[in-house]
């Protein structure tokens, strides 16, 4: 179940990129792999793999190349 899904189980890596894709969903971007690379300063390299791993388990959606929050049971607040 998604409500099972726990950050601090994460790499942290992969936490950097889904905080990252959460801050770009709460001011109403897409969340695009160049911004992903641009606001985490990692390996563009290592931001594609991490928004696989994270689209695989369900954490995100993706759709044309646009990455979006996956379904989840708490809130996201970035302000």
């Amino acid at each position: 179940m998604h409500s099972q899904h726990d950050v601090q189980a994460l790499s942290i890596d992969d936490n950097t990129v889904y905080e990252a894709v959460a801050a770009l969903a709460t001011d109403g971007h897409a969340a695009h792999t160049a911004d992903v690379v641009h606001m985490t300063g990692l390996p563009e390299e290592t931001v594609r793999r991490s928004l696989a791993f994270l689209t695989e388990n369900g954490w995100l959606k993706a759709r044309g190349g646009v990455y979006a929050l996956g379904p989840h049971d708490w809130e996201v607040d970035y302000r």
